[in-house]
This record gives C-alpha cells, sequence and structure tokens, in this order.
C-alpha cells in the first residue's frame, strides 16, 4: 500500500474513528439552557456538577460556549420567546451533537402546558437523544441520564 491519495486516507480514518468515538465518550462537554422554566432542575443541574455527585468523574465539563458543546442540556418548556434562541443554540454546535432534555417541563411542557405562550417540550423544536423526567428530577437521576446518553454515543 502507498502512502498517498486515498489509501493513507483510508487507513487513517480506519485508525483515527474509533480513538475519536473514545474522546468524545470520555470527556463530553456540556451545555446548559433554561427555555423559561421554574429553575427548579437547574439546580439539580448544578447540584450534579458539585464535588458531592461529581459528575466529572465522568469526563463531563460545563462549557459556556455552544461551538465547543457536544451536548445540550435543556430544562423548561418551549415558549415562543426561547423557541428562536434554542434553535441557533442548537445550530451552533459542532457536529455531532446530543441533546438531554432533564424535568418534566423540558419533555412535555409540565405545568406550563396549555399556557398561551407555551410550545410544548423541547422535542417540538430540536431533535432530542435522552428525556430524564421529574419535577424536579435528582442529581442521580441526571447522572443517569448522561451515562445512559455516554453509552450512545
Amino acid at each position: 500500500m502507498t502512502m498517498s491519495g486515498t489509501t493513507s486516507g483510508t487507513l487513517l480514518t480506519r485508525w483515527a474513528a474509533p480513538m475519536v468515538r473514545w474522546a468524545r465518550r470520555k470527556s463530553p462537554w456540556v451545555l446548559h439552557y433554561n427555555t423559561g422554566g421554574c429553575n427548579g432542575c437547574d439546580i439539580e443541574i448544578l447540584a450534579a456538577l458539585t464535588p458531592r455527585y461529581d459528575v466529572e468523574r465522568l469526563g463531563i465539563l460545563k462549557e459556556a460556549a455552544p461551538r465547543h458543546a457536544d451536548i445540550l442540556l435543556c430544562t423548561g418548556p418551549v415558549t415562543l420567546q426561547s423557541r428562536d434562541r434554542l434553535r441557533r443554540i442548537y445550530a451552533q454546535m459542532a457536529a455531532p451533537k446530543w441533546v438531554a432534555v432533564i424535568g418534566s417541563c423540558g419533555c412535555s411542557g409540565g405545568v406550563f402546558q396549555g399556557g398561551p405562550n407555551v410550545m410544548g417540550g423541547i422535542d417540538q423544536v430540536i431533535p432530542v437523544d435522552v428525556f430524564i423526567p421529574g419535577c424536579p428530577c435528582r442529581p442521580e437521576a441526571v447522572i443517569d441520564g448522561l451515562a445512559q446518553l455516554l453509552e450512545m454515543i
């Protein structure tokens, strides 16, 4: 085999693809976005990041920029005001990207469902990979949902 043309590219792809998948699974960066809920689930996400629950042991790091994030953590129902922002944040994330919805409001609209400016759950606007129900969901449930998502990656 020669190291020029498509042969070297194929070898590099075969060698690098498993390594890239391993790196994505072992060190995902998450971005948190609240579309307009009560902030109960947001507090539980922050609790999962504290040393007591230590979600960093799974390699998960919180990121502030959508361009650097691998996983989007969404809480709250989608409102007419947050719909376009959510789509923009999702579009700014580099592929491959995953979405985890946390809390009953994000899953289905929750207690806000039927409101005049509430569209429903996050899946009404962007594709969702993992639903983590609860009102508010416990940090253990957040960690379990993220672990399931990491298995899918």
